[in-house]
């Protein structure tokens, strides 16, 4: 049975943002998926473009232990995203806002990280994403 666009975008966030698990992330992808974010610069901490399942594994799995264990999550309740299907039963576009809390003491701000990511899906998994993003929120 071929997943829905919902359900591809459901366990690539969960994988990736909410528990920074990269086999699980990797395995969301075909083997010779692409993962691009076309907006880095050259020479980022975050990966510009990885080609691969492996590739994939590997420098998220880097990335996601440079970060701080006490990195603070998204706020699911704040956060929300529209998923728009396209003419191709094989690509779909994720519109997303990420709403970060302040700094707890009701001193701070929320961070909102508004971003578009482009899925294109082989046999249900993701043969290419595109992630357009703010290259400053990644440290």
């Amino acid at each position: 049975m071929s997943r829905t666009p919902q359900e591809i975008f459901q366990a690539y966030v969960y994988a990736g943002s909410m528990t920074r698990d990269a086999d699980a992330l990797a395995e969301a992808f075909t083997e010779d998926g692409v993962f691009e974010a076309p907006l880095m610069p050259a020479g980022a901490v975050f990966p510009r473009r990885l080609v691969g399942r492996e590739a994939i594994r590997g420098a998220m799995a880097a990335y996601y232990e440079r970060q701080t264990a006490d990195a603070p999550g998204p706020n699911l309740e704040k956060s929300g995203y529209v998923l728009h299907t396209t003419s191709s039963p094989d690509v779909f576009i994720a519109e997303i806002d990420t709403v970060f809390d302040g700094d707890g003491d009701g001193g701070g701000e929320d961070t909102v990280v508004s971003l578009v990511q482009i899925f294109r899906i082989r046999d249900g998994k993701i043969a290419r994403l595109r992630d357009y993003f703010a290259p400053g929120l990644m440290s």
